[in-house]
């Protein structure tokens, strides 16, 4: 069984028991989190939704919250003398999918 969510303007693919790393949720280790933008769900066969399905939710736990690797960004233009080095590191929530209620 698995099921499709929509968090952070991104789509995820979550089966019980995977741990995904979302956009920061802003919770702390051991909290709940129920996901409720569920696009689809897979049990003896495929419920869609339009665009979400009504009354089916996942919920999992909180693992942990940190910060990814950090990017680097550089800009550089010729024959001018410009170039600027940036980094970035995405903060990251940790999450374990417990439960699919469909």
């Amino acid at each position: 069984m698995y099921a499709i969510i929509a968090t952070g303007g991104k789509q995820y693919k979550v089966a019980e028991g995977d741990i995904i790393r979302v956009e920061k949720l802003g919770l702390e280790a051991g909290e709940t989190v129920t996901f409720d933008k569920v696009l689809l769900v897979s049990d003896n066969g495929l419920k869609t939704g339009t665009p979400y399905l009504e009354n089916a939710t996942v919920t999992g736990s909180v693992v942990k919250e940190g910060k990814n690797k950090k990017v680097i960004v550089y800009k550089f233009k010729r024959k001018s003398g410009y170039h600027k080095k940036n980094g970035h590191r995405q903060a990251f929530t940790e999450v374990k999918i417990d439960k699919i209620n469909a």
